[in-house]
């Protein structure tokens, strides 16, 4: 070969490789540089049953030092109170009137999402090349639609055997990960209960064995009663299974993070704590009531960035795909190949009011970085199922200090899931003398008005409907047009209830 001929091969490769690295540069495709990405979802756990939120009765070490190497929130919201209809929403960034979840996926419940989607796993996998896995629960649906590269094998409540599964992921791969972590504590167990007795495993499986989990022990006496609850034995008694249960979760958790910092990855490893929906207790999940939504939201970004911060930026749900999509640097190709899902749903027939060009939710990166700045002015919740024969559809909108809800069925009476009408804690209100429910008195709580405001900063108990209040009409007209319009722009087909029934 001449030397001529060499030079030019030699200035050919020097510009590919410049052009790769410029393209590389410009979708932020390093390898080496991107985060690691590990979403951490509790199943049931409400955001004043941590240490790090007030709770000094409850037991939970390693999920208030993850709050004190990274950011907490005060103002997270979960968009639906119920499992299934909040995961889909995590995982797709839209909320789920439209991506069709619009309550459970399992069983002769069958609701699922549109085909056409692309979820959060596919957009890392796609568009940055991470390599995706998830372990424990699931419920979403179809799967097509929330595909992960890897289903890591576990059955079970164990978080530290959960862990042991997710260490053989990660120790397989070169790439940067994103690691779906979703524990089936602190939910309650499954099955009926008889009448009333108290079931001593309703928040757990004894005869699973949690091998690798330490005994946690803690009185009825010690718990905290929130005020949404009847201070009643049964509720203390439940209540100390529900505290072992999150200790549980609280171990597997500080299981993983020694992992990730004997391992030298804790330094390049984003860790996200949420809860999918309240507490199982009533007057929780399944309510858009505080304790159904407002939910903890603890964020360990790269570096311990801002490491010990807390923020009462309000964001919700809805904004974490487009979130952690930003984090690895491809929020826009994420957001272009929604619009293109979009128009082929339209292209087939498909009839949407409003185009939808984007996410609902949007990107709290800056938050991240400067915890006082603001995220969102104002957040919506949309429920509609439960289990299918809970049909009981509520919005609402969250501006301020104030909270609308607007009950869309009211003249039904408010369905009850089956595990919390079973459980002690409602039977024993139901039996005793006392009307009253916590804050709310029994029926009240099952018979509801078309509409609710309350002032969360004056009434955190939510108990002083401020809707007949004179002085708040102007207020109360301006919440529900921006709930019709939260509606039109996210293609609610229950916007239909403004003009009939």
């Amino acid at each position: 070969m001449s030397s001529r001929t060499s030079l030019l091969l030699i200035t050919f490769l020097f510009v590919l490789i410049g052009c790769q690295e410029r393209k590389d540069q410009g979708a932020n495709f390093s390898l080496g540089k991107k985060p690691n990405i590990i979403l951490i979802v509790a199943d049931d756990h409400g955001m004043n049953d941590l240490g790090c939120y007030g709770n000094r009765a409850i037991s939970t070490p390693n999920l208030d030092v993850l709050a004190s190497e990274g950011l907490r929130f005060t103002r997270a919201y979960a968009t639906a109170p119920s499992c299934a209809a909040s995961r889909s929403v995590i995982l797709t960034g839209l909320y789920n009137h439209l991506n069709g979840m619009y309550g459970h996926v399992h069983s002769y419940h069958h609701f699922r999402s549109h085909e056409f989607l692309k979820s959060l796993p596919a957009y890392l996998e796609e568009i940055a090349g991470y390599r995706t896995a998830r372990i424990g629960k699931y419920h979403v649906g179809p799967e097509e639609v929330f595909r992960f590269q890897r289903v890591l094998p576990f059955r079970g409540r164990n978080t530290a055997k959960m862990v042991e599964e997710s260490i053989k992921f990660i120790e397989t791969t070169n790439h940067p990960f994103f690691l779906y972590f979703c524990t089936n504590d602190p939910h309650r167990g499954g099955g009926r209960v008889e009448a009333h007795p108290l079931k001593p495993d309703r928040f757990g499986n004894r005869d699973e064995g949690y091998e690798g989990i330490e005994e946690y022990g803690i009185s009825p006496d010690s718990v905290l009663v929130p005020g949404y609850l009847p201070d009643l034995p049964a509720t203390r008694a439940e209540l100390v299974q529900y505290y072992t249960s999150v200790n549980r979760v609280d171990q597997g958790v500080g299981k993983l993070m020694r992992y990730l910092k004997e391992a030298g990855k804790w330094d390049n490893t984003i860790i996200i704590y949420i809860s999918d929906n309240g507490i199982a207790f009533p007057g929780a999940k399944t309510n858009v009531y505080e304790p159904g939504i407002n939910l903890p939201l603890i964020v360990k970004n790269v570096n311990q960035q801002n490491a010990g911060s807390v923020t009462e930026a309000l964001v919700n749900w809805s904004d974490l795909t487009p979130t952690i999509l930003d984090l690895a640097g491809i929020l826009g190709p994420a957001t272009d190949s929604l619009k293109n899902s979009f128009k082929d749903y339209a292209a087939g027939g498909q009839h949407l009011q409003t185009p939808v060009d984007d996410f609902h939710g949007i990107s709290f990166k800056n938050v991240l970085e400067s915890p006082g700045e603001e995220a969102r002015t104002e957040s919506f919740a949309s429920h509609t199922f439960h289990e299918i024969t809970m049909y009981y559809p509520m919005r609402s909108i969250i501006k301020g200090d104030y909270k609308l809800i607007w009950n869309l069925a009211h003249p039904l009476p408010y369905p009850h899931a089956s595990d919390l009408w079973a459980s002690a804690t409602w039977q024993e209100a139901l039996e005793s003398d006392n009307p009253k429910y916590g804050a709310r008195d029994i029926v009240s709580y099952t018979s509801r008005p078309e509409f609710e405001l309350y002032n969360l900063q004056e009434d955190p108990l939510e108990s002083i409907n401020l809707i007949n209040s004179a002085s708040h009409q102007e207020l109360l007209m301006a919440l529900q047009s921006r709930i019709r319009t939260f509606q039109q722009k996210t293609n609610d087909p229950w916007i239909v209830k403004w003009d009939h029934e």
